[in-house]
């Protein structure tokens, strides 16, 4: 299982890789911001009145400058940079709401980053306190175990002197029951001599 680190560098690393996939539309819109701006102050200005001081060379590049300022103003030039910039405005709003969406989805991975860190160090001490206790638990049951079997063999070691104590009991009954009957037997037989001798009185 990924690290919250290796997820966070992965979220970065895409995040930069959205960024540089639109930056053709940056430097798309920035172009069409300078050439706008320019050809708006070129429609601005008023043409400069000729400097009888200045050089031919000067001239010729005013010269140039303006052919190329009058040629870029036609209405055609003027619609297509128009078009040009709407896309990139409309281009610029949808990587815009993109980068909004990114962000706060950049900040929903840190808050959850951040829960995720706190949830683990909590898991991981939960984690340490139950095997702690489980270990113990288990110690204790051996004990019980050993307990128990020391119970069983005690139990079992007084079930047989019991049993030979009942059989002990049975025979000592036995014998005593014998002697009874052979003492009362001798006392019936004394009685009847006794009986006998006073007939013969």
């Amino acid at each position: 299982m990924p690290s919250w680190r290796d997820e966070y560098s992965s979220a970065l690393q895409q995040r930069d890789r959205r960024e540089k996939s639109n930056q053709a539309f940056y430097d798309q819109y920035t172009k069409l911001a300078d050439r706008t701006a320019s050809l708006q102050s070129a429609l601005a200005s008023p043409p400069a009145k000729e400097d009888p001081t200045s050089s031919p060379k000067l001239k010729d590049r005013k010269a140039s400058l303006d052919q190329a300022t009058t040629r870029s103003t036609t209405p055609d030039a003027i619609a297509k940079v128009r078009q040009d910039l709407s896309e990139a405005q409309r281009s610029r709003g949808l990587m815009e709401t993109k980068l909004q969406s990114v962000t706060e989805e950049l900040k929903k991975l840190k808050i959850q980053s951040s829960l995720d860190r706190k949830k683990i160090g909590e898991l991981t001490r939960e984690k340490a306190i139950l095997t702690t206790g489980l270990r113990d638990r288990d110690e204790e049951l051996k004990g019980k175990t050993k307990l128990l079997e020391d119970v069983h063999d005690e139990t079992v070691s007084l079930t047989l002197q019991l049993n030979m104590a009942d059989e002990q009991a049975q025979k000592l009954q036995r014998e005593n029951k014998e002697l009874v009957d052979r003492w009362m037997a001798r006392m019936g037989q004394e009685a009847d001599a006794m009986n006998d001798k006073s007939k013969f009185s």
